[in-house]
């Protein structure tokens, strides 16, 4: 989080690099207001009235910091957080310089991208944590039939798929302290416009954009606008209680049931198994080779082609 704040504080030239240095060894939480002063500045193509002009939400995006390029939105938002922001803050980026997805993966995001977090307060446990995820992936997938694509799937726990490759990775971190939930930081990142060969080979066969789905630019700003609007109506069942209903909109909109995946737990060897569906608790529930049944909190699904 200290690096975050130096690079964001190098890249305003806002002090030498000898004052930078000293910055090192006292609180970063001083440099709070001046983060914040950063991410109220007029950006490149991310703009802050094509996104809040007619918002129709009470919470989510009233607070709102845009950066030209940050390490990571995730870790500006953690800092954020802690610095007496509300909840339903927003923090995007038009770029990310060294993000992570889940597992410590790293996460392209170049220029072209719409990378955001989210800090919300739902006063939850733990144990809910993975249904905000999944919601999430609803949230997106919702978004995404706004603006014409009918066919996005959920891949659990936390991509979205665009004809079997990914367009949309979700990370979301629980904020603790004393073993209470204080905040949740919700990162979204959606392929908009760019070209997927700028991504490293690993990535690219498995990457699309929207640009790519739809034949033609997409407005980033009118996407940005449309996913808080619908994250606000989520956060609303979410927050009565509305799991079940969360559970049927994630099912329909499933790209791992009904599939044979190869499933990579943590500290366990990988296994094949057939998806069968989705727990209460939002763990997958699979059918291994043996006929036994699995439930997994966490891990990877790799569908088999």
């Amino acid at each position: 989080m200290q690096n975050e704040v130096i690079n964001i504080l190098k890249k305003e030239e806002k002090f030498s690099d000898e004052t930078i240095n000293e910055i090192r060894e006292v609180g970063i939480n001083d440099f709070a207001d001046i983060i914040k002063e950063v991410g109220q500045q007029e950006t490149d193509y991310l703009k802050r009235d094509g996104i809040l002009k007619d918002l129709n939400t009470n919470m989510i995006g009233k607070e709102l910091y845009i950066f030209k390029e940050v390490m990571s939105t995730n870790t500006v938002a953690k800092f954020l957080s802690e610095n007496g922001v509300s909840s339903g803050t927003v923090v995007l980026s038009e770029k990310q310089s060294n993000a992570k997805g889940r597992q410590g993966k790293a996460w392209e995001s170049p220029l072209g991208g719409i990378w955001l977090s989210l800090i919300v307060n739902p006063q939850v446990d733990h144990s809910k944590i993975p249904m905000i995820t999944l919601a999430t992936g609803v949230v997106v997938v919702k978004t995404l039939e706004k603006i014409g694509i009918k066919n996005a799937e959920i891949k659990w726990p936390n991509d979205v798929m665009i004809n079997g490759k990914k367009v949309c990775g979700i990370l979301t971190e629980a904020i603790t302290k004393f073993n209470i939930i204080e905040n949740v930081i919700i990162g979204v990142g959606i392929d908009a416009n760019f070209d997927v060969n700028s991504l490293s080979e690993e990535l690219r066969e498995g990457t699309t954009t929207l640009d790519v789905q739809l034949g033609h630019k997409v407005n980033e700003n009118e996407i940005i606008k449309i996913f808080l609007e619908e994250f606000e109506k989520m956060g609303k069942i979410f927050n009565e209680g509305g799991f079940e209903k969360i559970l049927k909109e994630w099912r329909k909109y499933s790209y791992s049931i009904g599939k044979i995946a190869e499933i990579r737990e943590p500290f366990n060897k990988s296994y094949d198994a057939y998806v069968l569906g989705i727990s209460r608790e939002g763990a997958l529930v699979v059918e291994k080779i043996d006929g036994t049944l699995e439930k997994v909190i966490s891990g990877e699904c790799l569908i088999k082609k």
